[in-house]
């Protein structure tokens, strides 16, 4: 089974990048499955309605999110319906939205870091209660982990090696070299990366940028502008074992 998972989409420039360049990577690559974090496309940051079915409908199979979820108040009822949506398991019990979804032989979970972040239930433990408590898991799972600092991440493919198909890091926006296989077949990376312009601070206009980091006022931020790249990884799982045969780095770029 091949899987394609893109890093954090920006804004416009991102979703524009969707639009021209998946298709032709479903086809190229004869993809069973397109994962995407989803939680900048609104103006970035946030989803929308409107910008989740954009992104659909250029060919992604499931939306992951993270801190930003709860940017744009539209989406909330959305999370709740048919729309392929998540919001991080480990969020505190009773709000909209689901952490997994299954997609025929595949389950994609999201989940989100605490270090440097929020204090958000704890990733290995929700990811432990969920694989005990299901009965009928498939056997390929995709792990989307939203978090900041590289040793949780790394540390979260250890702990879950052997018995998911793939943890793969989002959410700091630069792509990391370390597709591995780790040694009990799951597949990882810290940071898939971005799909925005390469022309900025991760994806923001890189001048309001400087301006706060020299000035130490809160500058509004907005999405940077120009050519724009994509930032992925395609894995190969075996669809009997769900071990991971293969991670590779796939990297476009878009007027």
């Amino acid at each position: 089974m091949l899987v394609l998972v893109v890093g954090d989409i920006i804004g416009k420039p991102g979703r524009r990048a969707m639009t021209k360049l998946l298709p032709d990577l479903r086809q190229q690559y004869r993809l069973d499955l397109v994962v995407a974090n989803a939680e900048n496309a609104a103006g970035g940051i946030g989803l929308t309605p409107a910008t989740a079915s954009e992104l659909l409908d250029a060919g992604v199979d499931v939306l992951t999110s993270g801190n930003h979820i709860w940017a744009q108040e539209e989406i909330i009822p959305y999370l709740d319906n048919e729309m392929p949506v998540l919001r991080p398991l480990n969020y505190p019990p009773g709000l909209p939205g689901r952490g997994y979804i299954i997609k025929g032989q595949a389950m994609v979970v999201n989940l989100i870091g605490r270090t440097f972040m929020e204090n958000y239930d704890c990733p290995f433990r929700a990811m432990d209660q969920l694989l005990a408590e299901l009965k009928s898991k498939p056997p390929i799972i995709i792990v989307d982990f939203h978090a900041e600092a590289t040793s949780e991440k790394m540390a979260l493919g250890r702990y879950l090696d052997g018995r998911v198909s793939a943890v793969l890091g989002t959410h700091t926006h630069v792509g990391t070299i370390d597709t591995w296989l780790l040694p009990k077949g799951t597949a990882y990376v810290t940071d898939i990366g971005m799909a925005g312009p390469i022309n900025s601070v991760i994806g923001d206009d890189t001048k309001a940028v400087l301006n706060r980091f020299l000035t130490i006022r809160r500058y509004r931020l907005s999405v940077g502008k120009g050519k724009t790249m994509l930032n992925a990884v395609l894995v190969n799982i075996d669809k009997d074992s769900g071990k991971a045969i293969s991670i590779d780095r796939i990297y476009r770029e878009v007027e």
